[in-house]
């Protein structure tokens, strides 16, 4: 196990890449890590990402309460919408939060990430929803992202950026890098005429070589195997069992109409 003065680095280290990829300007952003059950690393607030120092980072507990801060830095006013992500997700180890610019133009034009056009992505992420708008430091951010946390392990937020979440601070920042680069290829594929998409089978089978390779995180190919009732496959076999309900129903009356 590292130490914590290395997990400092390794935020401070990830802080530079998503602020040299442009997936954060000034001060935008932030990053967290669970080291224990009641302890977070998390970024300050008013500090650029690009620019941190092990030093700078601050320690909270699973409420928010400042545990360790140097003098004249205090945690990320986003830390609330962190610390949900860690009560509802047990597994999740770190969480990234950025404003990359594909995904987030994505995410203010209201538009999510379902379309499935490269099998990286179908087996990484999967579609990736919005989360409703929530002003920002509030409890409003959590309580819209909450909804998808099961589920999912990145979520557009409306108006705003991209959250993402996994076992350890790499798998977290690669998500927010995949997500972006999906929202980069969709955004120019629709330039040139629109995406040509998978099709269902071809997604099912990217589902299932999702399984073998025993990915870990949440992802909407685990909704057949945790609810079949938010299968797409599932809500269609449902439907159609509805309406040849109805039909038969129908006829049964009219039938009976007619003797």
């Amino acid at each position: 196990m590292i130490g914590e003065y290395e997990v400092k680095k390794q935020i401070c280290e990830i802080g530079r890449r998503i602020y040299d990829r442009g997936m954060v300007a000034a001060n935008d952003g932030n990053i967290s890590v669970k080291i224990s059950d009641n302890e977070f690393l998390c970024t300050p607030t008013g500090v650029s990402k690009g620019f941190m120092t092990p030093d700078m980072i601050c320690k909270v507990d699973i409420n928010g309460n400042v545990l360790q801060a140097n003098k004249g830095l205090k945690p990320s006013s986003e830390i609330k919408m962190h610390l949900r992500v860690y009560k509802q997700r047990p597994d999740v180890k770190s969480v990234v939060h950025a404003h990359p610019i594909y995904a987030t133009s994505f995410a203010i034009a209201g538009i999510p990430l379902t379309q499935p056009i490269m099998p990286e992505a179908v087996i990484s992420l999967g579609c990736v929803p919005i989360a409703e708008y929530g002003t920002p430091s509030t409890d409003e951010i959590p309580d819209a992202v909450e909804k998808y946390l099961e589920n999912y392990d990145a979520v557009l937020l409306e108006n705003h950026g991209a959250l993402s979440y996994g076992d350890s601070l790499m798998t977290a920042y690669f998500k927010m890098e995949s997500l972006e680069f999906y929202a980069q290829l969709l955004y120019t594929s629709k330039q040139l005429g629109g995406p040509k998409e998978l099709s269902d089978s071809q997604v099912q089978t990217l589902y299932d070589l999702r399984s073998k390779f025993n990915l870990s995180g949440r992802h909407p190919a685990n909704l057949c195997k945790s609810d079949g009732s938010n299968c797409s496959a599932a809500k269609e076999e449902q439907v159609s069992d509805n309406v040849s309900a109805i039909v038969a129903e129908v006829t049964k009356r009219v039938i009976e109409q007619l003797k």
